[in-house]
């Protein structure tokens, strides 16, 4: 007569291991495979509208692979494996591991972190520690980003992490300014009216928030003018320089001129002023 007991306690020749443990072992392992699969996929689509797609696989892989890990240490008692034992090799593992890959190991915290945070995305054009240009790719332990020179950069996700972090296109609108001045005997009405129907002609100057121009001040030159312009974050640049360039021309066609640089000398006692012939030359 078949026995089912006597077969699942069959010993295998390891000590401690049988039959039933290793059968036990292989369902434990395989329900975890299933478990992870199951919240991989439903973590994915969670996801979907919230992270790029490699952030996305990323921590996708994570919680699979961490579930299967936790399958494995549940699965290993059934192979009269002491996990306390285990435990205590695994942590001085871990200490000398961790000194060992501190930084590695930091840049991967911070890494998830800037996904879960997102103060930038790819494409965004952003100033961290000194280094100015768009990103071009946020990875596992490093941020690589492409200056306005085309010179690609790679900074340490911890770095990006704890540094300040300017985002430029993070806003839809962008503010920039001009300082123009004008001579003194110009009309500044006349060119504060023309300075801002050439904005208005702009596709791409924004009418709210409205531009503004004004005088700011009369400096030792002429009178400083200030226009402020709030154009799409990623077109600022383009309207920037455009934008100068057709001011300055409008009211150089109105009679409008930028002064030199110019100084008054003003003597206490009136000067005679006297003239002698040219010497000739011998």
């Amino acid at each position: 007569m078949f026995n089912l007991t006597a077969v699942m306690e069959t010993p295998l020749g390891v000590a401690g291991i049988t039959i039933g443990s290793l059968l036990f072992f292989t369902l434990i392992l395989v329900i975890g495979v299933l478990i992870a699969r199951i919240v991989s996929i439903n973590v994915r689509r969670a996801l979907s509208e919230r992270l790029p797609a490699n952030e996305r696989e990323l921590f996708t892989k994570l919680v699979y692979y961490g579930i299967v890990i936790l399958a494995f240490l549940a699965a290993l008692p059934q192979l009269s494996v002491d996990l306390s034992g285990l435990l205590v090799a695994g942590g001085i593992a871990g200490i000398v591991i961790g000194f060992a890959s501190q930084s590695v190991i930091s840049n991967l915290i911070s890494g998830l972190f800037l996904m879960f945070e997102r103060p930038i995305r790819i494409g965004d054009n952003i100033n961290v520690s000194d280094v100015t240009g768009s990103v071009e790719d946020i990875r596992v332990l490093s941020t690589v980003i492409k200056t306005f020179d085309g010179i690609y950069i790679r900074i340490p996700n911890e770095k990006v992490f704890t540094s300040n972090i300017t985002n430029y296109v993070h806003n839809v609108a962008r503010r920039f300014a001009y300082l123009i001045s004008i001579r003194y005997q110009d009309d500044a009405d006349l060119a504060i009216r023309i300075a801002k129907e050439v904005i208005e002609t702009h596709p791409f100057a924004l009418r709210n928030p409205s531009p503004s121009v004004f005088v700011d001040n009369l400096g030792d030159d002429g009178v400083n003018l200030t226009v402020y312009i709030w154009a799409p974050a990623r077109n600022w640049w383009e309207v920037r320089t455009d934008l100068l360039w057709k001011i300055k021309k409008a009211l150089e066609e109105n009679g409008i001129e930028i002064p030199f640089p110019q100084r008054t000398v003003w003597f206490p006692e009136r000067l005679e002023v006297e003239q002698r012939p040219a010497v000739e030359e011998k």
